[in-house]
């Protein structure tokens, strides 16, 4: 029986974040693609106002009927509604486009201020699965007591009029299936170029008018119908990763109706959308993410070799980055089968364990798994055993829902939709090549990976005239939380003071730690960002925060969570603290 393919099993599907759609193109490529016409030229939008569009109405009710699929158990106390938004802004009593969106409500009926907006990021990533997977145990008491706690899917996304590209779920699983995550050698780029090519055509052939309208800008003004349909005076908001460039595009488009703006794993808006002199580089390649990821995964390579062989299995082999080149490399040339429990026989090739090593990096506490998956991988061994296993598992596909041609599904196009429309195209798909090899020698492994995620939009070449792509400088009157994480691989904490420069009154909380974002890492984080959205109170210039999850079991030695260059601030609420501090902790202690 032939093993089946990693790269079949792995689901990174991040867009910009982890756009890890099929796509390439080698240097000797250079036939034009039929039916797609150049890429536009940089052309900013004037900030816009509120179209005369109608305020949605919306029909709250429980959310245990058959389309979503979930337990009604799991979300007893969250309420569900479709909301009817203009397909077109420019026509906005014309056709629409149906939102479904939830909310979780608030815990106290006296204390509760309003409803608190979230993104989870991606794009593409569902906001109506995010908050019911998160929405109790992500948020304080604290917030939740004050606000209700909204997520909704962005046009083209998941449940709201998805931009499909095949005909079912089924066909978009078997195409995926087979897809490589990058091409590692020139052997490979042919067919990666090729396969994204049918996918981006399929795309447009698809559902080429909702691609016309799903820009980042849409959705922000569909946010504000939503504001005004749930009676809110102004936006309480965070977004996380791409939301973060969302609330950047509501705050330039809105800033009078913005009463707090938090954000989280920031994206320079000029290095999502663009800048004049760099349309030659990618969106990944603007935004760093190769290098981002190098330096997180350098940090893995050492706190594997201070946590010893108990703690992480590559210790035991020897020197850990010694063990990781050398299993690279061999993989370049032999891909290595491996037999997954309750799955059979698993074919793992560079570039999917490439991928999985990039997508095990936004969480440090599966940093163990992914030890013991490259340790054993190193050893040879024929068997996928213990934590090694476990990460596999959690990285594989369900089998999809049976569907009809023609029907709507959550698919990789909602993913294609808002990235590609909002950060456009290089003009130069031959190009990739050359500088996926530059990104190699700048950062091994990542730089490769990442230089060649947005070559779908090479040839999807779909644009929005509604799309705002700026300038960025922003006029919102209220405090602005901006968090980063020091070894965020997907979004660079590099990125998160000039993010915050953009505001005039903004201030950084900076987790000292590792991983995409701060959910579910850092209480101290949570209290900084409850204390935000309840009162609007900001922490101090040059706050830092701990995480209570550390990579390989090690502890924190932190005792209070927060520290900054003052004296702190205490909230009465929740009960934390933040003492002055001369400095952080050694790292893992």
């Amino acid at each position: 029986m032939p093993a089946s393919r990693l790269g079949a099993r792995i689901l990174a599907c991040t867009a910009v974040t982890g756009l890890a759609v099929a796509s390439a193109t080698p240097a000797s490529f250079a036939a034009p693609v039929p039916g797609i016409a150049p890429p536009p030229s940089f052309s900013p939008v004037a900030t816009t106002t509120q179209v005369d569009a109608p305020v949605p109405e919306l029909d709250w009710d429980t959310c245990d009927d058959d389309e979503d699929e979930t337990d009604s158990g799991e979300l007893a106390g969250f309420l569900c509604a479709t909301a009817e938004v203009p397909t077109d802004y420019n026509d906005p009593h014309g056709s629409t486009t149906t939102i479904h969106l939830t909310k979780l409500p608030a815990t106290g009926a006296k204390t509760r201020i309003g409803t608190l907006f979230t993104n989870p990021g991606g794009p593409g990533d569902s906001g109506v699965d995010f908050v019911h997977q998160v929405g109790r145990n992500v948020y304080t008491e604290d917030v939740r007591a004050h606000f209700d706690i909204l997520g909704f899917d962005p046009r083209a996304v998941g449940r709201s009029d998805p931009a499909t590209c095949y005909p079912t779920q089924d066909d978009e699983a078997a195409a995926l299936a087979t897809q490589l995550h990058f091409p590692a050698n020139d052997a490979d780029e042919r067919t990666y170029v090729r396969d994204t090519i049918r996918m981006a055509t399929l795309c447009r052939m698809t559902s080429r008018e909702r691609f016309e309208h799903s820009s980042t800008a849409n959705v922000a003004r569909d946010m504000d119908l939503l504001r005004q349909a749930l009676g809110e005076d102004q936006l309480t908001y965070v977004g996380y990763s791409y939301g973060s460039y969302l609330g950047a595009t509501y705050a330039r488009l809105f800033p009078e109706r913005v009463r707090a703006l938090a954000v989280d794993g920031t994206i320079v808006p000029e290095d999502y959308a663009g800048r004049p002199g760099a349309e030659d580089r990618s969106t990944p390649e603007r935004m760093g993410q190769g290098a981002g990821a190098a330096e997180a995964f350098a940090e893995f390579l050492r706190l594997c070799t201070e946590a010893g062989s108990q703690n992480c299995a590559l210790a035991g082999l020897g020197d850990p980055e010694t063990v990781v080149e050398d299993t690279f490399t061999r993989l370049k040339s032999t891909p290595i089968d491996m037999e997954l429990p309750g799955v059979g026989p698993v074919e793992f090739t560079y570039p999917a364990v490439v991928a999985q090593t990039y997508t095990s990096l936004y969480h440090p506490g599966s940093w163990s798994q992914l030890a013991d998956l490259i340790a054993q991988l190193a050893a040879g061994d024929t068997e996928l055993t213990g934590e090694a296993a476990s990460l596999v598992e959690q990285s594989t596909h369900g089998a999809p829902q049976r569907q009809r041609r023609g029907e709507d599904y959550p698919s990789v196009g909602g993913t294609l939709a808002s990235g590609c429309v909002d950060t456009g195209t290089t003009g130069d798909p031959r190009g990739f090549a050359e500088r996926a090899d530059a990104a190699d020698e700048e950062a091994p492994h990542f730089g490769r990976y990442r230089a060649w995620l947005a070559l779908a939009c090479e040839y999807l070449r779909v644009t929005d005239d509604d799309a705002y792509l700026g300038p960025w400088d922003q006029q919102v009157e209220a405090p602005v939380l901006v968090i980063g994480t020091r070894f965020d691989p997907a979004t660079p904490y590099a990125g998160t003071q000039p993010y915050a420069d953009h505001f005039r009154n903004s201030r950084v909380l900076t987790v000292e730690g590792w991983g995409h974002t701060t959910l579910g890492k850092s209480s101290c984080a949570d209290g900084v960002l409850a204390r935000y959205l309840v009162d609007l109170t900001v922490p101090d210039h040059g706050a830092t925060c701990h995480q209570d999850v550390q990579p390989f079991g090690m502890k924190s030695t932190y005792d209070d969570g927060w520290h900054g260059p003052d004296d702190g601030w205490l909230s009465s609420r929740d009960g934390w603290h933040g003492p002055a501090h001369d400095s952080p902790p050694a790292t893992g202690q």
